[in-house]
């Protein structure tokens, strides 16, 4: 009887963990990660090739501009700062690259709040979900975006072979599958552990 009680015990609090407790935790963790990134998204004013091109041609302009001021950026908070502290410099630097290549759209720059399916960048799976993001809006903004991870500063790794460099179209990824616990096992160990006391 005694082992009984003891093996129901442990059964409600395994299965109260598996429904309640995990779920929850994981969800806290995910949470946490979206809070410790900020996005950087160009999107173009349409999908035709001379303004995918001339969204690529802006990236790369603002990046070279970009990279030292965040050099030593080493929080969140300090990123924000310095993207702040650039926004004026970010629109001029969008609005020459685009008088250069002969065209005249309206530049919008925004630092807020973006919902955004799930991504991927490199080996990295971004779940769905608002994240923090820098937004530049070219145009009519009806074009698909070029992204990256401005902190942690992945898109000044290096501009060069930069992994969002190989990113022109947004891969939007099934969900990877979470493991399973295995629960049953744990259950059948702690019995067999208990017949042999």
């Amino acid at each position: 009887m005694k082992y009984k009680k003891i093996i129901l015990v442990l059964s409600l609090f395994i299965i109260s963990f598996s429904y309640i407790i995990y779920p929850y935790m994981e969800n806290k963790a995910k949470e946490g990660f979206k809070n410790e990134l900020i996005r950087f998204h160009i999107r173009a004013n349409s999908d035709m090739e001379e303004d995918q091109a001339l969204k690529l041609k802006i990236r790369d302009e603002i990046l070279k501009e970009m990279k030292m001021k965040f050099k030593d950026t080493e929080t969140i908070d300090e990123s924000r700062e310095v993207i702040e502290a650039n926004m004026m410099d970010m629109k001029s630097i969008t609005e020459n690259v685009i008088k250069r290549e002969g065209k005249d759209y309206e530049v919008n720059i925004s630092l807020g709040q973006d919902n955004f399916p799930t991504r991927k960048y490199g080996n990295l799976v971004l779940p769905a979900g608002e994240y923090e993001t820098l937004l530049i809006t070219l145009g009519e903004g009806k074009g698909q975006n070029w992204w990256c991870v401005m902190f942690p500063p992945l898109c000044f790794v290096d501009i060069e072979h930069s992994v969002a460099y190989n990113l022109e179209k947004e891969v939007e990824t099934e969900k990877e599958e979470e493991p399973k616990l295995k629960l049953k096992w744990k259950v059948a160990d702690i019995v067999k552990n208990i017949k042999k006391k």
